[in-house]
């Protein structure tokens, strides 16, 4: 292990980035399309109002990444393109919590980082990579929209066997951890990690009622979002998906949270989508 970390650091900027490249391409994963029915079905899936109702949505087919974007990958693209995130406090954040920022962890990002992630791994391919949409972001974690309450490979969850146990430190607590991507069983789809680890940011505009007029086909959230005040500053709202891993009954295929898309966040994360 030493002598291949050694020979990694030895390597150029170039060769890196086309390393990460092909890794991230070559983890996207086919997800055929169809109808299904998005959103809590009232079986005690989430306890969030947000998630009704349940509404026929019909997708084109996509592809998604097997894995969150990991802490080191955000790294080398910040590094190599000069990037600064578009939170004001991003580097006071990983002196804080710099477990948090552990190469081999989710990346931590804000929601503009994350999608300027996405379009960079765009432009570097020439095709459309984006954030998934919201909808795609759960049929693919429900397998092609099946009934499974859980992202896991049975559609439950036990502790420490197929999903995280519960953390036992809060939300800012900068000892309380996500686990490096792939530390449990994929879905039957082979994605990992859409239960249980960070939630996950999504291409959305956050409307806590959108459920209620979303759009059949290929829905991409309300033209408008949420937004919130602080300190005379005013913020819009993303949407992230699946649970934390701080909140293990939380972390069902329907949970959906509203996030400032300037902040960032020690319990989110981040993984991309190919439209076909």
């Amino acid at each position: 292990l030493l002598s291949i970390s050694l020979l990694f650091a030895c390597t150029s900027t170039e060769d890196k980035v086309n390393y990460l490249v092909q890794r991230h391409m070559d983890s996207f994963v086919f997800v055929e399309g169809g109808s299904f029915m998005m959103g809590n079905p009232g079986l005690g899936w989430a306890l969030g109002a947000d998630s009704y109702p349940a509404h026929k949505v019909t997708l084109d087919s996509f592809s998604i990444q097997k894995y969150e974007v990991t802490q080191g990958d955000m790294d080398l693209f910040m590094e190599v393109t000069e990037y600064v995130s578009v939170y004001e406090h991003y580097d006071k954040t990983r002196d804080r919590a710099p477990k948090r920022f552990s190469e081999k962890l989710p990346a931590a990002a804000a929601w503009d980082d994350a999608n300027a992630f996405c379009q960079w791994l765009s432009s570097l391919n020439g095709i459309s990579i984006n954030l998934p949409t919201e909808a795609q972001w759960e049929y693919a974690a429900r397998s092609g929209g099946k009934m499974y309450q859980f992202a896991t490979d049975t559609g439950k969850a036990v502790e420490d066997i197929n999903m995280a146990a519960k953390s036992k430190g809060i939300i800012n607590n900068p000892d309380a951890l996500p686990l490096p991507p792939g530390s449990f069983p994929p879905n039957p789809l082979g994605l990992y990690d859409m239960s249980g680890n960070v939630a996950e940011f999504v291409s959305d505009n956050y409307q806590p009622d959108y459920y209620q007029s979303s759009p059949i086909n290929n829905p991409k959230g309300p033209d408008t979002p949420q937004t919130h005040s602080l300190q005379g500053n005013i913020y819009q709202e993303k949407v992230a998906r699946g649970g934390r891993f701080f909140d293990f009954w939380g972390n069902t295929t329907v949970s959906r949270l509203n996030v400032t898309r300037t902040l960032v966040g020690l319990s989110y994360g981040f993984r991309c989508a190919m439209q076909q």
